[in-house]
This record gives C-alpha cells, sequence and structure tokens, in this order.
C-alpha cells in the first residue's frame, strides 16, 4: 500500500497551526504555523522534519491566503500522497462522541455550537471551510476536543441547576483537551504493558490551557473542565475555579460589565495574575529561584490545585495504575511535578528525584520512586492522533 499522508489543521481565531503526518515517518513532514492573521505583521512559520525553520511574511493574509501559501510546501513535501484532512474542533456538544466525516449536515451542527464556544468554533469553521474551497476533492475529518469525554457519566457531567437549562440550553460540563487525554492514556497502557481496556490512568494536560481527567478502561469518566475551559485548575492567563458569585460581586462593587469580567478571568488571571509577570512557567521559575514571591506563589497555587484536581478525579477509578503528566509544563517542569506530588501522599505517590530531573525536552519515562504507584511523562502529539483519526474513518467508508 502507498504511504498516506494527512494535513492536520489548527484554526485559532488570528493563527493557523498545520503538520503534514506521515505514516510512513515518525516525525512530521512538514509543521508550522501562520500567526498574527488578518494583520500587518501576519507571518508563515514552518520546518521540514528536524531541519532548519523558515518563514515568509505574508502581510494582511487571512486565514485562505495563508492556506494557499501553505498548499505549495504541502505539495513540496509529500502532498501529492495526501489522502485527506484532518481539523481539529474544539467543540462538539453532545451530538459528536468521535471524529467524524465532514459533510453539510456536519458543519451545520458544528455551527450550532457557536454560543458553546464563540472564541474557538467560529474560527474552526473558517478553517474548514477555507480548506474545503482549496482541496475540494479531498475528504476531510473533524476530530473534536469534547468527544472523548462524551463517555462521562450524568453525575458526572450535569451542574447542580434546574433541568431546564440542561434540556433547552445544553448547560452541562463537556471537557475539553480529549484528544490529548486519549492518545496519553493509551500511551501510558503500552508503556506499562497493561490493555488500554484493562487500565486506569489520572492525566494531567498542563500547558497555557490545563485540564486532568480520570480514565477508566479507555474512556473518560471525569474531567475538569466544563461547560467552558475555564472550568477547573488555574492555568497560565485563566482563573480555573473561583466562587461563581465573584461576577455579582464585581459587578456591583466595581460597576464591571460581563465582558470586563470574563476578560479579567480568561486573559488576565492564572499564573499571570498571581505573579503579574508572566503566563509562562519558564519564566516564573527563574524569578522563583531569584526569591521573587509572587511568582513563587503563583507556582504554589498552581500545583496545589493540581494536586486537589487529580485526588478529585480519583473518585472516578475503581482502581489507580499511574498519573500521567503531559503538555508543555508537564512534560518540561520536574519542578510543578514534584510539587503537586508532594500533596499527594494519600495516593500513595512519591517521586524518584534523578529521574524526574531526567525527563524534560520531549523525554518521556517513568518517575515514580520503586515500590510506588506509576508516575510517567509522556509527551502527547494532538497532530499524530487526529491523523490516526483520520486515516481510521477514512479506511470504515465504503469504496
Amino acid at each position: 500500500m502507498a504511504t498516506r499522508n494527512v494535513l492536520v489543521i489548527n484554526c485559532g481565531s488570528s493563527s493557523l497551526k498545520f503538520a503534514l503526518i506521515s505514516q510512513a515517518h515518525p516525525q512530521p513532514l512538514l509543521a508550522g504555523q501562520a500567526e498574527r492573521l488578518d494583520s500587518p505583521e501576519a507571518v508563515l512559520r514552518w520546518w521540514h522534519g528536524d531541519r532548519i525553520r523558515r518563514q515568509r511574511e505574508l502581510p494582511d493574509a487571512d486565514h485562505r491566503i495563508a492556506l494557499q501559501a501553505l498548499l505549495a510546501l504541502v505539495e513540496e513535501a509529500g502532498g501529492d500522497r495526501l489522502y485527506g484532512i484532518g481539523h481539529r474542533v474544539v467543540h462538539g456538544g453532545e451530538q459528536f462522541t468521535q471524529s467524524t466525516l465532514i459533510d453539510a449536515q456536519t458543519l451545520a451542527a458544528i455551527r450550532a455550537t457557536v454560543p458553546l464556544a464563540p472564541l474557538h468554533n467560529p474560527a474552526n469553521l473558517l478553517g474548514i471551510e477555507t480548506a474545503m474551497q482549496l482541496f475540494p476533492d479531498l475528504p476531510q475529518v473533524a476530530v473534536f476536543d469534547t468527544a472523548f469525554h462524551q463517555s462521562m457519566p450524568e453525575h458526572a457531567y450535569r451542574y447542580a441547576i434546574p433541568e431546564r437549562f440542561y434540556r433547552d440550553h445544553g448547560v452541562r460540563r463537556y471537557g475539553f483537551h480529549g484528544t490529548s487525554h486519549r492518545y496519553v492514556g493509551q500511551r501510558a497502557a503500552e508503556f506499562s504493558g497493561l490493555a488500554v481496556g484493562d487500565s486506569c490512568w489520572l492525566t494531567a494536560h498542563l500547558g497555557n490551557g490545563c485540564s486532568t481527567c480520570a480514565i477508566v478502561d479507555g474512556q473518560s469518566r471525569d474531567t475538569s473542565m466544563g461547560l467552558t475551559p475555564l472550568e477547573g485548575l488555574a492555568m497560565g492567563t485563566r482563573s480555573g475555579d473561583v466562587d461563581p458569585n465573584l461576577h455579582g460581586h464585581l459587578a456591583r462593587v466595581l460597576g464591571w460589565s460581563l465582558t470586563e469580567i470574563e476578560h479579567l478571568l480568561n486573559s488576565e488571571s492564572g499564573l499571570l495574575g498571581l505573579s503579574g509577570l508572566s503566563n509562562d512557567m519558564r519564566s516564573l521559575e527563574q524569578a522563583r529561584s531569584q526569591g521573587h514571591r509572587p511568582a513563587t506563589l503563583a507556582i504554589e497555587v498552581f500545583c496545589y490545585r493540581l494536586a486537589k484536581s487529580l485526588a478529585a478525579m480519583s473518585c472516578a477509578l475503581p482502581r489507580l495504575d499511574g498519573v500521567v503528566f503531559t503538555g508543555g509544563i508537564g512534560e518540561n517542569s520536574a519542578l510543578v511535578r514534584a510539587r503537586s506530588v508532594a500533596h499527594l501522599p494519600l495516593l500513595g505517590l512519591a517521586l524518584d528525584e534523578a529521574a524526574n530531573a531526567r525527563c524534560v525536552g520531549g523525554a518521556s519515562g517513568a518517575i515514580n520512586a520503586p515500590g510506588h504507584p506509576r508516575l510517567l511523562v509522556i509527551p502527547t502529539n494532538e497532530e499524530k492522533q487526529i491523523a490516526q483519526d483520520t486515516l481510521a474513518l477514512l479506511d470504515s467508508q465504503p469504496h
């Protein structure tokens, strides 16, 4: 069988990430992103395999122009064997429990979920519609962040508010980062010699956005994010859980509008808000080493909230086969892993300090002390998972 390549597209409001994934290569043939679209500073950056990064200025380019520029690069890097396109879609509501071939019905359903993800789904739709215009003969697949969590039981996804809000407006917990949690849960089972269908994991996806998940036999049983990606852990710029009455308090005391409060909680809080310095964990760790108290506090709050969430997620597990750290912070911050695990002696967790220090920069492995439950660092690969889903779905279609 000829090698088949899949173009993976992750479209944001002013950015477009892409990767050309080949069955025959462990690394993407091509990867990169277009940034600051619809502005004079728009730029396309890319690299082939491990080769040096390149960039091209695209002043005032929109998503279509960026995709057209990308098309030439894809053809050069193996687009002649392009089998399909996989799109990351943030919110699939309750309708999508798995990846789906994109047709007019799928597009309408994604459009209907825009009120649930007003920041993300319009951009995802823009990427899909542009790609369909540029590649009219290629099958395209939507892979949803929320789909993996549709296996949560009702007692985990319902809020304690009147039923009509769920029935009429879809107000419930959906969860996000599903593609990442699913990928590392499968990899953890493989790494440990366990069957995916008979293993129980707590996973922590830690980046600028952060979430935890309880995975039982390959299925999500609970997760920390909710109706929106704001619920749960402290994150880069997001507050995570706050008293729901904070909105009313700020409106009454400061006269703030809903828009101002949402901006505060989504864009000015989390690590950035606590430290007053940065939302980047690397910068905060450096500041901490120099005695910067707000940076130190930001890291402590982040780690304590993470530990609390993992302990809460354990309620959904019949047993614990291990805890998995992934994402930019989870894969690279030995400090965050150590501080978080230190809060969880009741789960019997303990670190091997040397192993923990080694697992940075893409290195995966076990970091638990001997005789204690598994603690694993596993780099996530959402692009690979999206490509695998795309190929599996296209292979299952009648020819």
